[in-house]
């Protein structure tokens, strides 16, 4: 076999195991990452509706849960992936419009969705908690 028709054997694209993390590509991933939540919290909503619709008894049995320990932290988790997504999107229209690229910009607004959404959901948790 010739030089020429060898196969190169070039590295594929490296791995995040090669990266070192940093603040823009960590919030990125859990971008996706709380989009990937967001459907299987709907999916958890709509069994919700669906216990409703069948009964008090099952209602009920799927409230026990949500009462629970381990309900309410998926609750609260799933809260904020809705509060963390719909900021970073927020954060991503400037980003089309051209706006904040510089990288003291772009940590700025990172750290800013990261701490609104924690405190959005700290609020509202306990504004619902009030309601109940």
């Amino acid at each position: 076999m010739s030089v020429a028709n060898r196969p190169v054997h070039r590295p594929l694209s490296p791995h995040l195991q090669v990266y070192k993390p940093q603040l823009t590509s960590v919030l990125s991933i859990l971008h996706r990452a709380t989009g990937i939540a967001l459907s299987v919290g709907v999916l958890y909503l709509a069994v919700w509706v669906i216990c409703a619709a069948s009964g008090a008894r099952s209602y009920e049995m799927f409230q026990s849960f949500n009462s629970s320990i381990v309900g309410r932290i998926f609750l609260g988790g799933w809260l904020y992936c809705v509060f963390y997504h719909l900021f970073n999107g927020i954060r991503h229209l400037f980003w089309d419009a051209g706006y904040g690229f510089e990288l003291k910009d772009a940590y700025r607004s990172g750290w800013l969705v990261v701490v609104v959404s924690l405190v959005a959901t700290a609020v509202s948790w306990i504004v619902g908690l009030r309601l109940i």
